[in-house]
């Protein structure tokens, strides 16, 4: 997947994503060619006294944080490499700090608005007191300083528990099988919905397996080669290579329209038919998208 960043404006030609202000938007380019669990939950649950207590952060120190945002590499956030069938969503009440581990120190910050000036959708996976184990759309690693294994395509970190807002969490998820080179949609009974055929990564620039991710934003992008067709961004990344197609949209892993719907032909995107990106498009932010 490459993405570039342009700033666009309402009513600019196709050429551009259609959003409502000027924004730095990462664009998605065509490429050229586990079993699901849940969260497991503590042995038993932590006592007060062992849940640590949340640090005071000032306004000058959360400002100078970096944002963990889509192309943002952070060392403190923690690799999240396993799949999960339920979470929360929330949004954030104003800008947040994230904390590793440890929770002794923030690492990064999560901003209120996200790339598109929306409400930046957080996706909680468990509560500890008053923190919140969340998954983020930053990367912890770049492929090429893991010195051959592979970075991880999805992190997590702890946030405070009073820094978010309920929103609606969706009932549905998406599976990705790299192997049938399908895309399901799940409900909250496990049952398979929709199922569409897709093309996903190459050998060389595999679409990341054995991981949950969550749908982070979409967009539309002629320029893109998708057409009119939104495309889907995960907070997923490639494992295999820092931009496998170039650009500086942090190796984004898509969901997106192409002529072409089966076989390894991307650089780890997943190539859908209009019908499927219409499915997909009608799930709401925040909706777990696993791949096999």
């Amino acid at each position: 997947m490459r993405t570039r960043t342009l700033w666009t404006t309402v009513g600019v030609a196709a050429a551009i994503v259609a959003v409502t202000a000027a924004v730095a938007v990462p664009l998605l380019g065509g490429a050229t060619s586990s079993s699901s669990a849940s969260v497991p939950a503590p042995t038993s649950s932590p006592s007060a006294s062992a849940v640590p207590a949340v640090p005071h952060v000032g306004a000058a120190a959360l400002a100078a944080l970096p944002e963990a945002q889509y192309s943002a590499v952070v060392a403190g956030l923690m690799p999240f490499d396993r799949t999960v069938t339920a979470a929360t969503v929330f949004h954030l009440r104003a800008d947040a700090p994230l904390f590793g581990p440890a929770r002794t120190a923030p690492v990064a910050r999560f901003a209120a608005s996200d790339f598109l000036r929306q409400p930046t959708t957080v996706v909680g996976l468990r509560r500890e007191g008053d923190w919140e184990l969340v998954l983020t759309p930053a990367r912890q690693q770049l492929p090429s300083t893991s010195h051959g294994a592979g970075a991880a395509a999805q992190t997590s970190a702890w946030v405070p528990v009073a820094s978010l807002r309920a929103a609606a969490t969706p009932t549905s998820r998406v599976v990705i099988s790299t192997k049938d080179q399908t895309v399901s949609i799940v409900d909250g009974s496990g049952a398979v919905t929709h199922r569409f055929d897709a093309g996903v990564g190459t050998a060389d620039t595999p679409t990341p397996t054995g991981v949950t991710g969550y749908l982070e934003q979409r967009y539309v992008d002629p320029a893109q080669g998708t057409g009119d067709h939104p495309i889907q961004l995960t907070s997923l990344h490639s494992s295999a290579a820092d931009e496998p197609y170039g650009g500086h949209d942090g190796g984004l892993i898509g969901l997106h329209w192409n002529a072409t719907t089966s076989g390894a032909v991307s650089h780890g995107c997943v190539r859908l038919d209009a019908e499927a990106v219409a499915a997909v498009n009608a799930l709401p932010l925040g909706t777990l998208v696993t791949v096999e």
